[in-house]
């Protein structure tokens, strides 16, 4: 898998600079001057300080955000639906609470008005920004844990107009995608324009995802919690949490500012008590069907959506041919078309006995393939929406079952419509926390929360059984994370200066350099790439020789500076080696450029100078064990081919008693040393054992023989160059 093909990283040629290059170079040495002090200042600033500054900067981008979307959203609507289908879209309560069209007074033309909406949007988003087609929380989500610098400011400007087109014709899919993106997005802006560390850099993207979707829904309690659980399939991230309250609560303050602060779907149950044991068995009953309808979504979207890219058509045409069959569909079960909100208000009152008892049952299959046809064909918008309004008749077919023969059923079908939408969409998004709190934000109901544990519970376990979910970007758990597995495995990195191990860079150009001679520098000398500078020497961001020999034929006298990647990571010089790490494997490439305060280039650090230094730790720290216990001594040697150790995992290695096997390094990569590590013949091994033991422990690796007919002393393979710095690629 190359490089831009990986989840989460950039597809398309590079912008130029966290600035526009049209801007007067006076204007933007300025800018990088105010922001170099911004990032000084944030890097010394305490926890609290710092996430009020970028809690605040966040919520008011999502707030803000949301509003510009959901204003493109009505206006797209109001275009391709009311004006050239004759159709009104029905609203939530918090939206007007507008009863819709009864009728299509054109039913002919929807399906050519919403093809003609996934055409342009298909269009829009494979000529400037293919990384936008689909549902945006994936890709934030990537982001989070693949290169939280990557997300480019035009795949959100794109994903907006996208999902616009796509929705507002009528398509099926979620506002929440795109208010994720812009907010996560300029997450990921402030990562790059100051420099924030990997650690800091994730959690601002993350508290994006959470801000942008509390926002739009009004819901900042369930958007706070969103941002560290959606992360993860069966963890959370608690870092994410206090910063993501600040984001959240100031998203929500900006867009009711313009839109109010009413719950989207009014108080939907205010009389509402649960009073009955009996009803726990009918929300458990919802919660097993709603496991099921939640993974008949995952599974129906992605075989779908996999169908959608082997069709032999151009990647810009699917979304149309998507759109076709959904307005199709609507012309039968007009529920299916856009976010479906106003839908479920019908279904939260007794306007659900209006609709026809077979539109409840089959409404959240057709809604599953509506979406499918929608976003699975790359078209551009959400699949959160789609969810409650699968959920929610959900719960709205179990109880037009139920009323008529069971008893303790609630008199209204809003507490099964509520507890539908917590167990099918909080089970396979695997944020059962977070869409409870966000439903009950919604409704306006605290008091289904009770019932609802078990409704969710069950689905979760049933979703969890079948080891699925809706979002594929998620890990399992922190421990898959890159970050947080450097940390848990390489703890020593933490106590290790970049200073100590970068070394001086042999290249950086400058803006006043050509891509000809860029090209041609590179070439001669040998180098992957190499740092990009302004007129005051300050980082702009990297070139990679491949990338610029391709510019170098067809415009050979271009200034470098256009061609620069700004999303590359970088490390500072006062960084710790495992921070440095986490950068370098965000990177594209096995170098970073370190800054200082001022995002002056002072070095490059390389991943072997990063194995060197780690291994440099490892036996400074077992020499201080062995020098503190007088019986001890460390053997630290590769395993040689044939060696008795050799093919055995560690547990079987038959070590003499109180032998600590305490580091492993296979070729450039540290490793955990566990019971059930494998060693092979070239891994370096250090093992702490009694100074009786040692030349057995020496035998079993198959150190060879010195001269003298001894066994060869701690180090004698090791060559004294790699305790010096590295040097660049």
């Amino acid at each position: 898998m190359t490089p831009d093909q990986r989840p989460g990283s950039r597809v398309g040629g590079p912008e130029p600079s966290s600035f526009p290059l049209a801007l007067p170079p006076t204007v933007r040495t300025r800018l990088r001057s105010l922001t170099s002090t911004a990032s000084r200042h944030l890097r010394s600033a305490t926890y609290l300080r710092k996430w009020l500054i970028l809690g605040v900067l966040v919520g008011v981008i999502a707030g803000l955000g949301a509003v510009a979307f959901y204003q493109s959203l009505t206006l797209a609507t109001h275009l391709f639906l009311t004006d050239l289908a004759g159709y009104q879209v029905p609203t939530p309560a918090g939206e007007g609470f507008l009863h819709g069209s009864a009728a299509f007074p054109r039913p002919w033309a929807l399906p050519l008005i919403v093809g003609l909406g996934g055409l342009l949007s298909g269009l829009l988003v494979f000529t400037l920004a293919p990384e936008a087609e689909g549902h945006g929380t994936d890709a934030a989500i990537s982001a989070v844990h693949v290169n939280p610098r990557g997300v480019r400011a035009r795949a959100v400007a794109v994903k907006i107009v996208a999902s616009a087109l796509t929705i507002g014709s009528g398509g099926s899919g979620g506002r929440e995608g795109p208010t994720a993106q812009i907010s996560a997005g300029f997450g990921s802006l402030l990562a790059r324009v100051l420099d924030l560390s990997p650690s800091d850099g994730r959690i601002a993207v993350a508290i994006g995802i959470g801000s942008g979707i509390g926002s739009i829904f009004s819901a900042p309690l369930g958007g706070a919690l969103l941002s560290a659980e959606i992360l993860y399939r069966d963890d959370i991230e608690v870092e994410a949490l206090i910063p993501s309250i600040i984001a959240s609560i100031i998203g929500f303050t900006v867009f009711g500012a313009f839109m109010g602060y009413q719950p989207l779907f009014g108080f939907a149950a205010p009389g509402y008590h649960f009073t009955h044991p009996l009803q726990l068995a009918w929300y458990a009953l919802i919660g097993v069907v709603g496991g099921f309808v939640g993974l008949a979504y995952s599974k129906g979207f992605y075989g779908l959506t996999d169908a959608f890219k082997r069709l032999p058509v151009p990647r810009h045409l699917r979304p149309a041919i998507g759109g076709l069959l959904t307005g199709s569909l609507a012309v039968a079960i007009p529920q299916v078309l856009g976010t479906g909100y106003g839908w479920i208000q019908r279904s939260l009152g007794h306007q659900l006995l209006g609709l026809p008892l077979w539109v409840v049952l089959v409404l959240p299959l057709a809604k599953i393939l509506a979406t499918s046809f929608s976003i699975g064909s790359g078209g551009s918008g959400g699949i959160f929406g789609p969810g409650m309004v699968i959920g929610a008749f959900t719960g709205a077919a179990v109880w037009r079952l139920l009323a008529p023969v069971a008893p303790g059923v609630p008199h209204g079908p809003a507490p099964f419509v509520i507890v539908g939408m917590m167990a099918t969409f909080g089970a396979i998004s695997r944020a059962p926390l977070a869409v409870m709190l966000m439903v009950a934000e919604m409704t306006g109901t605290l008091a289904a929360l009770a019932p609802a544990m078990i409704a969710v519970g069950l689905a979760t376990l049933i979703v969890r059984r079948a080891d699925d979910t809706i979002y594929r970007s998620q890990l399992r758990s922190r421990a898959e994370a890159p970050a947080h597995r450097v940390r848990q495995t390489m703890p020593l990195l933490g106590t290790l200066d970049v200073a100590e191990f970068m070394a001086v860079p042999r290249v950086v150009f400058t803006g006043r350099n050509s891509v000809g001679e860029a090209a041609a520098k590179l070439e001669r000398e040998q180098l992957p790439g190499a740092p990009v500078v302004d007129e005051r020497g300050a980082f702009i961001g990297v070139v990679r020789r491949p990338a610029l020999a391709e510019r170098a034929v067809t415009l050979p006298d271009a200034d470098v500076a256009r061609e620069a990647d700004l999303t590359a990571p970088t490390t500072t010089a006062g960084a710790k080696l495992d921070s440095a790490l986490a950068s370098l494997m965000d990177a594209r490439d096995s170098w970073v450029p370190v800054l200082d305060d001022d995002r002056q280039v002072v070095g490059i650090l390389t991943t072997s100078a990063v194995v060197r230094g780690y291994r440099a730790g490892l036996r400074a720290n077992l020499r201080n064990v062995s020098q503190e216990t007088r019986d001890a001594v460390v053997v630290d040697h590769q395993v040689a081919e044939g060696a008795p150790l050799a093919g055995k995992p560690l547990r079987q290695a038959h070590l003499p008693v109180g032998t600590i096997v305490m580091t492993l390094q296979r070729g450039s990569e540290p490793l955990l040393p566990r019971g059930d590590s494998v060693l092979q013949p070239g891994d370096r091994v250090g093992i702490l054992t009694h100074r009786a033991d040692a030349d057995l422990v020496r035998s079993l690796l198959g150190e060879p023989e010195a001269r003298d007919g001894t066994t060869a002393p701690q180090g004698a393979q090791e060559g004294t160059q790699e305790e010096g710095p590295a040097r660049h690629q």
